[in-house]
């Protein structure tokens, strides 16, 4: 059996004519009525009852046209659903996110993201950004949102948010009251720093500049504030996270002292998704709003 005799066959049925079925093919009645002759030869059956006025389905021709009929539909759902997967319209979407992207650039870009492609799934695991690199490699992940630099060969890295970073301290603290802050003032007091298991380049840039006294590491901002907001220290932490802890801490502009804090997406080098460009496109323009 062929795939164009199916079809002929399926016309034929639909329309109960060999004439009006040969239109809809495109061909001539001859050669249409040749394909349902030779499919009912190599099936060993009569599909149809006809005489010079009347076609009609045998009962096998009605089980066989239904059978056939689903066999198409399914064949044209396969095709919509390639088709879809090509645009990036359906699949599924691994996403790997440092903590810090849930009160930065992540709920936005999911919000979007889950709008435009409500058929694809998305499965989201939180890791530092080493973690990510180690995870594209195996293929746990598609895409990770994370803090560069990304020094990987294999991985492809594209910057989409850049923030000034501010002090945080606790709501009492001297410094607030001071006009003018500079970086030398802060190695007096003790510092609550991010881990450098975390995010190593700020982590080596406040240490650069900054000369701190360290009394405390956490692996995520949220702690990095918590322990702020208890008295435990001052932070320099990124102006996306001033909405923590905003009873208790205090967030301090240096005026382009501080460092900046980048977000970035990477994703495996050579890797043509249609669903990572997606992901890509849709977080610069979030970022860019």
């Amino acid at each position: 059996m062929e795939l164009w005799q199916l079809q002929c066959f399926l016309t034929v049925a639909e329309e109960l004519n060999f004439s009006r079925a040969a239109i809809r093919l495109k061909i001539t009645q001859p050669p249409l009525s040749l394909q349902i002759k030779q499919l009912e030869k190599e099936l060993g059956i009569p599909l149809f009852f006809r005489n010079n006025r009347h076609v009609e389905l045998s009962e096998a021709g009605k089980v066989f046209y239904s059978d056939i009929r689903q066999i198409f539909d399914d064949l044209n759902r396969a095709a919509e659903n390639a088709q879809r997967a090509h645009r990036g319209e359906v699949g599924t979407l691994t996403v790997g996110f440092v903590g810090s992207a849930t009160y930065d650039i992540l709920p936005a870009v999911l919000r979007e993201f889950r709008n435009l492609y409500p058929l694809v799934q998305v499965l989201l695991h939180e890791m530092s950004t080493p973690t990510q690199i180690e995870a594209l490699h195996q293929k746990r992940i598609d895409v990770g949102v994370l803090r560069p630099p990304v020094t990987d060969d294999g991985v492809c890295t594209e910057i989409v948010m850049t923030v000034p970073c501010v002090l945080a301290v606790p709501k009492n603290h001297p410094l607030i009251d001071r006009k003018k802050i500079s970086l030398e003032i802060l190695s007096k007091y003790p510092f609550v720093m991010l881990s450098r298991k975390t995010w190593a380049s700020l982590y080596d840039e406040i240490l650069a500049r900054c000369n701190p006294t360290i009394s405390q590491e956490a692996l995520e901002f949220q702690t990095v504030i918590g322990l702020v907001a208890a008295g435990l220290g001052i932070a320099i932490v990124p102006q996306s996270a001033i909405n923590l802890h905003t009873q208790d801490v205090a967030y301090l502009d240096l005026h382009n002292q501080l460092p900046m804090a980048s977000m970035g997406i990477s994703w495996r080098k050579g890797d043509h998704s249609p669903l990572v460009k997606a992901f890509l496109q849709i977080a610069k323009s979030t970022s860019a709003n």
